[in-house]
């Protein structure tokens, strides 16, 4: 975790998120913008504000739009495989409900082979 203090400094702050087993519980690091979800020494999973030109509170109807047809639109979520890195990464995007009125309610960046 050196690396993520050296690169953004001392978090807002730290909490401890519970999974719904033992082995999902994680270490969140909250900054601006952005949460990092930590398990052990690994960063796995990042929660953002706004990325790939999605921000919370878009519409279902536009965030489909600007992801284009890499996105798969799974009715309460839309999630893409990222590729071009040196692991696999997925995005997920969480809308209010499943039509196509839903606004983001969360954004994240994973690793799902973690």
């Amino acid at each position: 975790m050196a690396d993520l203090i050296e690169r953004y400094g001392s978090p807002r702050s730290v909490l401890a998120e519970r999974g719904n087993e033992v082995w999902q519980d994680d270490v969140v690091f909250q900054y601006n913008g952005a949460d990092f979800y930590i398990y052990r020494d690994r960063i796995w999973q990042v929660k953002f504000a706004s990325t790939h030109g999605v921000s919370n509170g878009d519409r279902k109807t536009n965030v489909l739009r600007v992801l284009g047809d890499a996105a798969e639109d799974m009715g309460n979520y839309a999630q893409m495989s990222i590729t071009g890195k040196d692991w696999p990464l997925m995005m997920r995007v969480n809308f209010s409900n499943a039509n196509n009125t839903g606004q983001v309610t969360a954004i994240y960046i994973y690793r799902p082979d973690f």
